[in-house]
């Protein structure tokens, strides 16, 4: 059986259907393909039910999906607001952001992963130009003048124009199509749990530079906050066998028991730390998006937002294409990649440098980096413009 599209995209996460419903009201016919059908949130928060990722969605992504729809969509019982955010160094250094200084309602906002991807299902189920093909995993990829061919598991053949690869940072499609990624291990693991707090956390976000990684609350609603503690694999493994309890003392006390104690409400888990640069994001009638094209350490909280930047920017190209441009010609595909380029390096190259920054134990330059932050805090002119940056 074969199927004609104009646009295929592999990988119904976020990126890649966030790309698919921003093409809602445009006359291209697109295709999805997953492997898993997404699941909503679990139970109501008060009995526990809460996703234990969660991403910062910065205010300009919170204008993209009010774009296209999504973001009304959501329970806003289930969102939360940074309102402030207090970063700290390992030696006395402190820097901090507000959202009233920054001219903003919220720094960003903090959402469930899950509760993005079925919105954003459910509306691409919706759509005239959308088919859904899930549960459906590929099996070969070819390419040639006229278009690609995408062989399913279910013995399928879906030809298109153009492929997205949205299949995260092991994108299968990306290797099919035979672009060689640099990998970067940094010997650590995001260490993720959701804790209530014994005291108000006031829609304050918290970072700790430390000696064992960097340390993230992100606040949740119901005085509850969600963390991330970037910590190097050995220490990873030690507080995942805590019991509850301990690995909640832990967490309270790396964080200075900044909201007092802490009560663990969903297990932690951890997934492993790495840089990953593409050398291209585009080939002949293929496009890459999301992880699929770049990951960068969490310490920034950017990575969804330049997912969402990916679909946002190639769902804009796509829609304002001239009607006698083939969608997968590559010379139409390199302003895709030009105007996505710039953002990447500078993020993937700054949270690296701060990685690096923090980890060495040396007294010079632990007084660099902390004379650093504190300069920066007493120059409102300079914290507001990597404010700016980041509010985008």
């Amino acid at each position: 059986m074969n199927s004609d599209f104009d646009v295929i995209i592999v990988g119904g996460g976020l990126a890649g259907l966030s790309l698919a419903v921003a093409l809602r009201a445009n006359h291209l016919s697109v295709a999805v393909v997953e492997g898993r059908t997404p699941v909503a949130p679990a139970a109501p928060i008060a009995s526990g039910g809460w996703d234990v990722r969660v991403y910062a969605v910065s205010p300009g992504n919170v204008r993209f999906l009010e774009e296209i729809g999504i973001w009304r969509h959501f329970d806003a019982a289930r969102l939360t607001p940074i309102r402030t955010m207090e970063v700290f160094g390992d030696a006395g250094g402190r820097l901090d952001f507000s959202a009233y200084d920054s001219g903003v309602d919220a720094l960003a906002w903090i959402v469930e992963a899950s509760l993005m991807q079925r919105e954003l299902w459910e509306t691409a189920m919706r759509q005239g130009n959308v088919t859904l093909f899930c549960p459906a995993r590929p099996q070969a990829l070819e390419f040639d003048a006229a278009a690609a061919r995408l062989l399913l598991d279910d013995g399928k053949t879906l030809t298109a124009r153009l492929i997205v690869a949205a299949d995260g940072a092991d994108s299968w499609t990306r290797q099919a199509a035979g672009i060689e990624v640099d990998f970067q291990p940094y010997g650590q693991m995001g260490v993720v749990a959701n804790f209530t707090c014994a005291r108000p956390h006031a829609s304050v976000a918290c970072q700790w530079f430390r000696a064992d990684g960097v340390l993230a609350w992100l606040p949740l609603p119901d005085n509850m906050l969600s963390m991330v503690w970037s910590t190097p694999d050995a220490q990873a493994q030690e507080l995942l066998s805590l019991p509850a309890e301990e690995f909640a003392r832990r967490v309270a006390e790396a964080g200075e028991w900044r909201f007092g104690e802490l009560t663990l409400v969903t297990p932690p888990t951890a997934f492993p730390l790495r840089l990953m640069r593409a050398p291209r994001t585009i080939a002949p009638r293929l496009a890459l998006i999301g992880d699929a094209a770049h990951t960068i350490h969490p310490l920034s909280g950017h990575g969804i937002n330049l997912g969402f930047k990916d679909a946002q920017t190639l769902a804009q190209m796509l829609v304002e294409r001239p009607d006698f441009v083939d969608c997968g010609d590559m010379h139409w595909l390199r302003r895709y990649e030009r105007s996505r380029i710039e953002e990447v390096v500078a993020l993937q190259s700054t949270t690296h440098a701060l990685q690096r920054l923090f980890q060495p134990q040396s007294s010079t330059l632990a007084w660099l980096r902390n004379s650093g932050l504190n300069l920066v805090n007493a120059l409102p002119v300079v914290r507001s413009s990597l404010a700016r940056y980041a509010l985008d």
